[in-house]
């Protein structure tokens, strides 16, 4: 990984060490080069390649507690959070809970995440309906009939003492955090592909506000453009 802001620096970069400076809620997301938030198999696995996927760990690996939408759990693919023999000792103990958001709670119960996570899977949702969530799952409940993303994220902060925050998507997600004004940091990379319209999926989906952003670090590994933009308050 190479620096090029905030000055120019030599290859080699170590990623852990290049984003370690952790703000409270950051979002972490990959696109093409045209917008596109999935490859054309509808995923994310083949837009950033290795360097991506580096990244991705990374930031795992610096998170407290790692935030995913009820659409990318449907999938199926989502499995439970792990982390290499050496980032787990930089971290100094087991991967950080994955935090599913859902207001349906339409999730298979028997998915992995659910069942073989490390350190076990939490679920965010309403408090009309968490009584859906099997007994064995942790739940935070936040909202009456609607998720409340502000008291969700205060809970997880004040009450479990996840401080450092990770959204990895999917777009629903995190364009609602942003909304709320949660969200301190977009870590964006940015593929060296063009998709075109047949698989495009917006970055955001339904962001329907305004948000100035800052650039305060810029990477280049493999072709990718690792980004760092915080949010303006």
């Amino acid at each position: 990984m190479r620096r090029l802001l905030p000055e120019p620096a030599a290859d080699g970069i170590d990623p852990y060490d290049a984003y370690a400076d952790a703000p409270g809620l950051r979002v972490g997301m990959v696109m093409s080069a045209d917008g596109s938030a999935t490859d054309a198999d509808g995923w994310t696995d083949a837009l950033g390649g290795d360097a991506d996927f580096r990244v991705f760990r990374t930031l795992r690996a610096l998170a407290d507690a790692i935030l995913v939408g009820a659409a990318t759990v449907r999938t199926g693919r989502l499995g439970p959070a792990r982390l290499r023999k050496d980032l787990r000792a930089r971290r100094g103990g087991p991967p950080a809970p994955i935090v599913v958001v859902s207001r349906s709670l339409e999730l298979d119960w028997a998915l992995p995440l659910f069942t073989e996570a490390e350190t076990p899977t939490i679920v965010v949702t309403s408090r009309s309906a968490r009584e859906k969530v099997p007994d064995h799952i942790q739940v935070v409940d936040a909202g009456e009939d609607e998720v409340d993303l502000p008291e969700a994220v205060k809970t997880l902060r004040e009450d479990l003492g996840y401080d450092r925050l990770l959204c990895e998507g999917g777009p629903a997600l995190a364009a609602a955090l942003i909304r709320a004004s949660l969200v301190d940091e977009l870590c964006l990379n940015i593929a060296p592909a063009l998709l075109g319209d047949t698989r495009h999926t917006r970055l955001l989906g339904g962001l329907d506000t305004e948000a100035a952003l800052d650039l305060a670090a810029l990477y280049l590994d493999e072709g990718v453009l690792f980004t760092r933009y915080r949010l303006r308050v």
